[in-house]
Formats: structure tokens, C-alpha cells, sequence
């Protein structure tokens, strides 16, 4: 009787067509990609996703048997979580008396006023510098800034939103701010807008790109070449402004 016997030839194509991890992945959030380093190993039983007390940035587990998919999608769906556990870093600014804070993309340094009562206002400093002037007890400065910030952007995304909103004949819901950290804005089927309150530290034709962005998405529900040039007729600036959101929104996100 005659053995047939494997061929070891094509077991060696097939395992030289064996896909193999790349040492990362990025994970655009829509502010700033996260770069995630990417460690396959074989005794691990699942997928775990890490930030080392070294500072050297996130690691995802790849367990035997995984691939470059299955680690994308898994690091997808726990970036909110990744974003947020990385906004606690000890470079994380609180807003406290002395630190600086890009109002609008101006730096401003935040100054306690001595008052117990009052609002936050913009002012200057004894040097003549822009500056946010705070009233009350230090302990109570971030909360009280944080909350001023998102008044004022507030105010300002609705005055664009609204503004290309007639441009393109389109209606709004309504408009929220909120505290994301995985995206600067989104628009739901229903015609309600939400966006980050950090967009008020970025330069006014940011945010603006932002809310002409979301307010595109009322005529175009995707991100087709129609809806770009959509945008582009609202804000002109869109490539400058998705350019300076990868190069600074890191940055952003480390306020507040």
C-alpha cells in the first residue's frame, strides 16, 4: 500500500503567507490618533489592552490565534475607556492658579481674584498678559473654570452651527456640549448636535470647521466625497483644520 505523504513544500508556502502583527496600530478618535503597541503572546488566553506604569504609552495583548482585525476591532471598542485612562496622566493640567490655558487659541493664565464671589471673566495680568480672572476658593477654581469654558463654548458653536445651518437650509434639533474625549462632534439622525467643550481652546476657525462639519452631516449622513465638498463650501478651511486637530488635539484633551 502506498503512503501519501504530506508535502512539505506547500506547508512551507502556507506558513510563509502567515500574516504577521506590525509592532502598532493607530486608532483615529477624531481628534488625535492613539498609537497602541501591538504584543502577541502565544500563553495569553484573550485580547487585554494595558497602560504601562512606565509611561511608555498603551499595549494590546494579542492571545494565540489572533490577528491584526480582531485587534483593531477590540481596541475600537474600548477607546473611550483608552482616551479617558490617558487624560490622568501626571502632565494633566486641572486649572489651577498659574496654569495656562489656550482660550480660543490665545494662552491665557489663570489669576484667583481674591473674591469670594463673582464670575469668571477674561482680564489681564499685572504684566499685561491675557488672563482668566477667577473668584472664590482655590479648591473650587477647576469646577468654576471648566464651567465657564463650556458656557463659552456653548455660546460660540451654536452661534456657527446655526449660522452655516441657514447657509445650507438645514434645521437643528438642538445642540449639547459635553465633556467627550473620542470625538470633537457628531450629529445624530435626528438633528441633534453634540460636541466637545475643548473645541473653545482652539483657534475660532476650528471650531468652526467643527460645526459646519456636524452641521454638513444634516444634508449628508456620511463622510462621501458630496459631504466634503459640503464642508469645504461652509468652512474653507477644512483640510488646514483636520490637519491642525491630528497635530494639536492631543494637546486639547489634556485641559480641563
Amino acid at each position: 500500500m502506498q503512503l501519501i505523504r504530506p508535502d512539505h513544500r506547500l506547508i512551507m508556502f502556507s506558513r510563509s503567507r502567515k500574516k504577521v502583527l506590525p509592532d502598532h496600530l493607530e486608532i483615529d478618535t477624531g481628534a488625535a490618533p492613539v498609537r497602541i503597541r501591538l504584543k502577541a503572546n502565544p500563553r495569553a488566553q484573550r485580547y487585554l489592552l494595558r497602560l504601562p506604569a512606565d509611561q511608555s504609552g498603551p499595549v494590546l495583548t494579542v492571545p494565540k490565534g489572533g490577528n491584526l482585525a480582531r485587534a483593531e476591532h477590540f481596541a475600537r471598542q474600548h477607546i473611550d475607556w483608552l482616551v479617558e485612562r490617558l487624560q490622568d496622566r501626571p502632565d494633566h493640567i486641572a486649572f489651577r492658579a498659574g496654569d495656562k490655558v489656550p482660550l480660543r487659541g490665545e494662552e491665557h493664565i489663570i489669576v484667583p481674584t481674591g473674591k469670594l464671589r463673582g464670575l469668571v471673566s477674561t482680564g489681564q495680568t499685572a504684566d499685561g498678559l491675557p488672563a482668566l480672572l477667577v473668584p472664590g476658593a482655590d479648591d473650587h477654581m477647576p469646577r468654576k473654570v471648566t464651567a465657564w469654558l463650556k458656557e463659552q463654548a456653548r455660546a460660540d458653536l451654536t452661534r456657527c452651527a446655526e449660522e452655516h445651518a441657514r447657509t445650507i437650509g438645514a434645521k437643528i434639533a438642538a445642540i449639547s456640549v459635553r465633556d467627550t474625549r473620542s470625538r470633537w462632534g457628531s450629529c445624530a439622525s435626528n438633528g441633534r448636535l453634540s460636541f466637545s467643550w475643548r473645541l473653545v481652546l482652539a483657534p475660532p476657525d476650528i471650531l468652526d470647521y467643527v460645526a459646519a462639519h456636524e452641521v454638513a452631516h444634516l444634508k449628508e449622513m456620511n463622510h462621501s466625497a458630496r459631504f466634503w465638498r459640503l464642508c469645504e463650501q461652509l468652512a474653507p478651511q477644512t483640510p488646514s483644520a483636520r490637519q491642525w486637530l491630528k497635530d494639536n488635539g492631543r494637546h486639547l484633551h489634556g485641559f480641563g
